[in-house]
């Protein structure tokens, strides 16, 4: 099953929920990309993944222009920016769905209240990805 994590910079939500579903199940084939894809990953992203023992540090940040043509099961939108920016995804898509997540990075004032942020925004994309992984993903696999 081919699925496609998409957000606006392609560096935390969608690399984060690319990592969930990759722990979750090695026989699903998992991508993420931007529609404006930074090139970089967020390292309070990587390091917030880390802390639970999901390893996302050999992601690439991607533009979504390098997914078109490919046939996927799911494309899914992690932010409303690209759920906006996407709302036809060409090629062929199975399954389209959006589950929208604040933005950390976004997040401002102490260290301890930014981190806070980010804790908050990965507990709840691990949370939603594993209900539609335990719901229904692997009763399609």
């Amino acid at each position: 099953m081919k699925i496609l994590i998409l957000c606006t910079g392609n560096s935390c939500r969608s690399q984060m929920a690319h990592g969930f579903l990759q722990s979750f199940d090695n026989r699903l084939e998992v991508y993420s990309a931007g529609t404006e894809a930074s090139g970089e990953l967020n390292r309070k992203a990587v390091e917030v993944m880390q802390q639970i023992g999901v390893d996302i540090s050999g992601h690439t940040s991607d533009q979504v222009d390098q997914c078109l043509g490919t046939d996927w099961d799911y494309v899914i939108t992690v932010c409303d920016q690209a759920n906006e920016a996407c709302p036809f995804f060409p090629g062929k898509v199975k399954t389209r769905l959006h589950v929208g997540f604040d933005d950390p990075s976004k997040a401002t004032g102490s260290t301890e209240f930014i981190d806070s942020e980010y804790i908050r925004v990965r507990d709840e994309i691990k949370q939603s990805f594993l209900k539609l992984y335990n719901n229904t993903l692997k009763a399609e696999l």
